[in-house]
């Protein structure tokens, strides 16, 4: 056991450790919330994009579109890092309004070039999935892109679902009506209930299921997980939804999604997210092998 003067001799070498460690945190945080507004118009932002695969045929039948911050000073930023700076400073809905016009540009671009036709999805924020100008900003976007609607998706999260139930029904059904599929985005993390998804039956198309049940999905033995996963794929199927399984990493994970009929798998055992030309490269052959 180490003694009282040696533990108060390291404390001083302990204490300016984390105090840098603190410091470099707060000067990376205020850089970045600073630094954000800018973002846009200095062309600082990327979209990748992720592939769906069909879970029997290993066909690409879609892709989600990631955002990424190219930042000059600290690399790569992840959304998980960004986004909520975007929320505080107000500047989301510019930066899903960006992420909406690249990602159909994007994708009109691939159907130019003759690649196979499939749909891109998006992610919207609960405070943009209730702004007034969604509905004219979408119509004009796909004008302005000539995109068809139905090679668009928008992904949103129980939370865009719970704000306002009589506004959001609406939001829905005029999407629907334009041919725009909707994705009900990490089910199963939040506020999620059989009661709660029966209601918005007819209105939802895909039910995406958080990879925290993928991740303990086994072959050997059953776990809570298998039956969470299980009932909410059949539950899904019985209501006329599609599923997708996001963060599917391993073979075991693959084969019990089979089993139980997943449609679509979603994660890094076929592929990371990739940049537009990379995905360009990979849309070409149609198919998406799984990774070794």
């Amino acid at each position: 056991m180490e003694s009282k003067a040696n533990l108060q001799q390291y404390n001083p070498t302990l204490s300016q450790y984390s105090s840098n460690i603190i410091h470099s945190q707060l000067n990376k945080s205020f850089s970045l919330e600073s630094s954000l507004p800018y973002a846009i118009e200095q062309n600082q932002l990327e979209l990748y994009y992720q592939p769906k695969i069909n879970a029997k045929t290993n066909q690409i039948i879609g892709a989600e579109a990631l955002i990424r911050w190219n930042h000059p000073k600290w690399g790569i930023i992840s959304p998980n890092e960004f986004i909520p700076l975007a929320e505080k400073t107000g500047i989301i809905n510019e930066i899903g309004k960006w992420v909406k016009q690249t990602a159909c540009a994007q994708n009109k671009a691939w159907q130019e070039a003759q690649l196979p036709m499939i749909p891109i999805s998006i992610n919207l924020s609960a405070s943009r999935f209730l702004e007034r100008d969604l509905i004219c900003n979408i119509v004009q976007t796909l004008k302005d892109t000539k995109l068809e609607p139905q090679y668009l998706e928008i992904e949103i999260t129980e939370t865009s679902l719970l704000e306002n139930e009589e506004i959001v029904f609406s939001v829905l059904d005029e999407l629907r009506n334009l041919g725009i599929k909707i994705a009900l985005d990490d089910f199963g993390t939040g506020y999620s209930s059989l009661s709660y998804l029966n209601r918005f039956k007819g209105k939802l198309d895909i039910l995406k299921i958080d990879r925290s049940f993928i991740r303990d999905l086994s072959s050997s033995h059953e776990e809570d997980s298998n039956f969470i996963v299980n009932m909410i794929i059949q539950l899904s199927h019985q209501l006329k939804m599609e599923v997708i399984a996001e963060g599917v990493e391993t073979n075991e994970q693959l084969q019990v999604l089979q089993k139980y009929n997943c449609n679509i798998i979603q994660g890094y055992l076929f592929s990371k997210p990739l940049t537009a030309s990379k995905f360009a490269d990979l849309l070409k052959t149609s198919l998406c092998e799984k990774q070794d």
